[in-house]
């Protein structure tokens, strides 16, 4: 062809009424109450005479492998993009269900998560049967002060702001494409039960409105060790992020850098990381602490043991279920009941390692990067030093869903991200090396496109 074409699409994913909110601590029946704003699947396609790829940003905490085999090859077999030049992210906003649940903290509906994957293919589908002739560029800044490493003071963040933005054949742009990294929580502090999409959407909004016409979809980096500023999740403060973030996107893109439209390419393929069977006292140390305190209805020092291992905030629990302080433990403890009832079932027969989807897709100097994870920063970084490019985007949260994947400090530390994530996503918890396994198959495989 002789332009370069690209498309964007957009439908809702707002779930009906009686669908649970994920995340946000153990069996709180989080159905929503009001919806705050509603939630999106919004898409854009790129294609050259070599290749053509797909992404699609998802108003969803997680989502499963197979939800994201639905969305690729329903969306594949419509427009003939290669179900692995497609990437499913979400925006992971804790204010949204989930697909393929994390057991404790939200009910999956199956009716709703059937529909989404259906709306997620359609917006690729709307987004491929709007292509039209295009150019592209992209541009990264820093945002500094807007957040903080929640596993240890001081602890690095990352600052990168990356922008892509496609322009019709009138200079006018049609999508912008936005990757940060920070845990989009503001929301879910100040309106738990209200449906929203949190800082991601907020940004996408105000792109939109200095680019009216213009489609904003955001990306989810590794911030699996990171949140925006407590400071911020207040009524009187919950839209400063989104205001600094778009500010900073607004003034970067003035300086943004053309990209070749003919250097186009996308690759896919699965890894493998080591893991670490759980030993069988600590199963058992869960299960009679859990059964002992339902039997004797027993809170006491919970928050140095069930709490300090099964949340980042102990006393956050209480509240969160409605000051009692009880049903929180009990609901914890039915936590425990229930992850060693189902590890059990195949303790010793399970391969002691895990199977995960990477992809990357390079646009010139432009790339993303992805896997299934709650990536820890400082394997982000390692990645961005292995990477020689000067707009890259890490997407996490992306084509299915393995939890966090911490850093050697909170493997050794037996922190909350390294040893209670694997128990609610039913997998064995990682080892040091599973990071830097990881950190490594995704710089070689971006590199190689």
């Amino acid at each position: 062809m002789s332009n370069p074409q690209a498309g964007v699409g957009r439908v809702s994913l707002t779930p009906f009424w009686g669908v649970e909110l994920t995340g946000w601590g153990y069996y709180l029946e989080r159905t929503w109450l009001d919806i705050h704003d509603p939630l999106h699947a919004t898409a854009i396609v790129i294609e050259n005479d070599h290749d053509r790829l797909a992404v699609v940003s998802l108003d969803l905490m997680v989502i499963s492998d197979q939800f994201a085999k639905l969305v690729r090859e329903a969306a594949s077999e419509e427009t003939g993009i290669p179900t692995q030049n497609i990437l499913v992210s979400c925006t992971h906003t804790h204010n949204a269900p989930a697909s393929g649940g994390l057991l404790g903290v939200g009910e999956v509906d199956p009716l709703y998560e059937a529909w989404a994957a259906k709306q997620a293919a359609t917006a690729i589908i709307q987004a491929w049967r709007s292509r039209t002739a295009a150019k592209f560029s992209a541009t990264t800044t820093q945002v500094n002060d807007l957040t903080f490493n929640r596993t240890r003071e001081k602890g690095p963040v990352d600052p990168n702001l990356t922008l892509l933005v496609i322009e019709n054949d009138r200079d006018v742009p049609i999508g912008i494409l936005v990757g940060f990294q920070a845990h989009p929580t503001v929301s879910t502090v100040v309106n738990p039960r209200s449906v929203s999409r949190d800082v991601p959407g907020e940004v996408c909004e105000r792109i939109e409105t200095a680019f009216p016409g213009c489609l904003a979809m955001y990306i989810q980096g590794a911030c699996g060790d990171v949140n925006f500023h407590r400071t911020f999740s207040t009524q009187e403060k919950c839209a400063e992020p989104a205001r600094l973030l778009t500010d900073a996107a607004l003034k970067a893109l003035e300086d943004r850098q053309h990209l070749n439209a003919n250097q186009l390419g996308a690759a896919a393929k699965e890894v493998t990381l080591p893991t670490r069977r759980w030993k069988l006292d600590e199963l058992e140390n869960d299960r009679i602490e859990a059964t002992q305190r339902l039997r004797d209805h027993d809170m006491e020092g919970w928050r140095d043991t069930i709490g300090r291992v099964m949340t980042n905030q102990p006393d956050d629990m209480i509240s969160r279920h409605g000051g009692d302080e009880w049903k929180a433990v009990a609901a914890m403890c039915r936590f425990n009941v229930e992850w060693t009832d189902r590890m059990l079932l195949d303790l010793e027969t399970r391969p002691e390692t895990l199977r995960t989807e990477i992809q990357a897709l390079r646009f010139g100097e432009f790339g993303i990067v992805s896997n299934a994870s709650e990536f820890f920063t400082t394997l982000a970084m390692q990645v961005r030093e292995q990477i020689d490019l000067p707009h890259l985007v890490l997407s996490c949260y992306s084509n299915g869903r393995i939890g966090y994947l911490p850093d050697a400090h909170d493997i050794e530390r037996k922190t909350y991200a390294a040893y209670q994530s694997p128990k609610y996503c039913n997998q064995f918890p990682f080892i040091e090396k599973s990071g830097l396994t990881m950190a490594d198959e995704m710089s070689s495989l971006l590199n190689s496109i």
